[in-house]
């Protein structure tokens, strides 16, 4: 191994803030870094000075004399007059008509969605989102030995975020990259450097191993960290009883695991929680009935869709960027008028959205201020929290509680903006991109805060990780004109998307050659009905035979400790049981997907 990069007691203040205290670490060739932390704590500060950047204020930084190395910042500072093609393309020395003939040129444009935007469009025309996007194929198309990425999944849809997962694995590179997409930091990362404090902690693997070893940490921790505590101990059991495909490989002892979390309970009774959302929702939260929702340019999203949010339900909702999720939602909230059919709310509804824009405050106003003229307290679950302590939970000291509003950063007003949304106790909850901005230890928090909640969620996000943390349905726009349900989730999103793009699209000829003339008819409401009550039951069935078949396996896992007087009758009884509720699980797993498969055809 080849070192790239070396800190050598390097300390890095801004004002009085001490941001890295000596630190000294570096970077070998081969190396996938994730750094993580919260924010304001010195993260990008790290990734600057590493970079050559920012100076550092003492030690020394030292970098490989032949290091080809490519930085991937927040500040996007491009050239407005330069085209897409001109800015991608300089760092190879190809003229734009040559990138069509570079395979990897092409797979790079294409992944990220830089193609798309036109190679000829001037910078200046360009959003946010999209420069970030351009600077990053313009790192990404050269031969490096080493990547810099700073927040680079922040404006990458699903796809784009797995396209760049695997990009990074494929390649022979090091890379250092902020992310608070914990699905990428699992996937891509070998090493995790965590800042706080001003110091920097290394943990060997990625978000698995990192929750486990802060986990443990906590563990031996004294009484005043006891919320910290169990925190990383239900993220940890979360991780350890989720499904095989929701996390990598554990790295780190399972033995250990799951003897940290052997008396953590499941993140939420979802039984429990539905019961309690029925009572104050009733039976009808929103309806949508045989509706078209169109954008403002005309252009058809959905046809004829029929969608009733159950009370209690928890759906995640994904598409590519401009597939129509937000005028979704907002077609939801009653803001987005229908161009065809109807719109129910139930009488006891109390709406909380979460837009991408930010709420109009006076900007004179206390941060606490602005919360507490929402609400003072607020019930989640069993437990009453005031303004000061949600403030808290969701990354706002008590000191920084006392901030006028004009002086937060956009990060921060987003929070401020959520706080605000949980304060005014919804029982239907609409969350336009949450994890914007949130680090993940505020991401933690309000997974916290959401298993508790009682009411009926709609989430849009492409962080698949908080797609399958709180979510139990997940639905997907695919530009098909219908809302189609995932059954395998964010897994079966993308195999669809692959997929279509490998299914040439048809000619309106070749389409009426090869369709017959006349479709069946579509299902009528009252058959809709059913099938969706069907698939809400069999999910709820299939939720609670797995929490029984888990109980039967503890049962038997206690009785097998004690070889010496062992019950072998009490224990073939049990095996007896866990196979019979097995089976039992298998036949209402196949109902679901039936009537999941159902609901999508029609």
């Amino acid at each position: 191994m080849v070192n790239l990069i070396n800190l050598e007691n390097v300390s890095k203040s801004f004002g009085l803030k001490t941001l890295l205290d000596h630190v000294s670490l570096g970077v070998q060739s081969g190396d996938r870094i994730g750094v993580v932390g919260l924010n304001g704590g010195g993260k990008t500060t790290l990734l600057e000075v590493l970079a050559g950047i920012e100076p550092p204020d003492s030690g020394r930084v030292s970098h490989n004399s032949s290091l080809r190395m490519a930085v991937v910042t927040q500040r996007a500072e491009l050239n407005p007059e330069h085209t897409v093609g001109e800015v991608v393309l300089a760092p190879l020395g190809l003229a734009t008509y040559e990138w069509a003939s570079n395979a990897k040129v092409r797979e790079v444009l294409s992944g990220i969605g830089v193609d798309a935007l036109g190679l000829d469009t001037k910078v200046g025309a360009l959003s946010g989102g999209e420069r970030r996007r351009v600077n990053l194929a313009a790192a990404l198309v050269q031969e490096l030995d080493l990547v810099i990425l700073d927040e680079p999944t922040n404006h990458l849809d699903v796809e784009g975020v797995e396209w760049l997962a695997q990009h990074l694995l494929q390649r022979n590179i090091a890379v250092v990259v902020v992310t608070h997409d914990r699905w990428f930091l699992d996937t891509v990362a070998t090493l995790t450097w965590e800042v706080h404090d001003g110091a920097v902690d290394i943990y060997e693997g990625g978000y698995n191993d990192w929750t486990f070893a802060r986990a443990e940490r906590a563990r031996q921790a004294d009484a005043a960290e006891q919320r910290r505590q169990n925190l990383a101990r239900k993220e940890l059991a979360w991780l350890r009883r989720g499904a095989p495909a929701r996390t990598s490989k554990p790295r780190y002892r399972i033995e250990a695991a799951e003897a940290l979390i052997k008396d953590v309970p499941a993140p939420r009774n979802s039984v429990e929680l539905m019961a309690f959302a029925k009572q104050r929702q009733g039976k009808v939260v929103v309806e949508l009935e045989d509706a078209t929702i169109t954008t403002p340019d005309g252009r058809v999203l959905v046809e004829d869709l029929t969608w009733r949010l159950a009370p209690g339900e928890r759906i995640g909702l994904v598409g590519v960027n401009g597939s129509g999720k937000t005028t979704l939602l907002r077609a939801l909230a009653g803001a987005h008028p229908l161009a065809k059919g109807k719109r129910i709310e139930g009488k006891t509804v109390r709406l909380g959205w979460l837009r991408q824009e930010l709420d109009d405050l006076d900007p004179n106003q206390r941060l606490l201020d602005a919360v507490e003229d929402v609400a003072r307290y607020v019930q989640l679950g069993k437990k009453e929290l005031s303004a000061s302590q949600l403030a808290e939970r969701l990354g706002f000291s008590a000191k920084r509680q006392r901030t006028p509003v004009g002086d937060l950063s956009g990060g921060e007003r987003r929070r401020l903006q959520l706080t605000r949304v949980l304060m005014s106790e919804p029982n239907l909850l609409l969350l336009d991109e949450p994890t914007n901005d949130l680090d993940i230890d505020t991401l933690q928090e309000l997974e916290s805060l959401l298993d508790s909640w009682a009411g009926t969620l709609v989430v849009i996000s492409h962080d698949r990780y908080l797609i399958e943390r709180i979510a139990d349905s997940t639905w997907a726009l695919f530009g098909d004109g219908k809302l189609s349900n995932l059954p395998g989730g964010i897994e079966s999103y993308l195999q669809r998307r692959k997929a279509l793009a490998q299914t040439p699209s048809k000619q309106p000829s070749e389409a009426s050659a090869s369709e017959p003339e006349s479709q069946a008819p579509a299902i009528s409401n009252k058959q809709y009905r059913e099938l969706n009550k069907k698939l809400s039951a069999a999910m709820r069935k299939v939720e609670r035979l797995e929490a029984e078949i888990d109980a039967v396996e503890a049962k038997m896992a206690a009785l097998a400790q004690d070889v010496s007087a062992l019950d072998t009758e009490q224990l073939a009884a049990l095996a007896e049981q866990k196979q019979a509720l097995e089976a039992e699980r298998e036949e209402h797993t196949m109902i679901w997907l039936e009537a999941a498969e159902a609901l999508e055809q029609a």
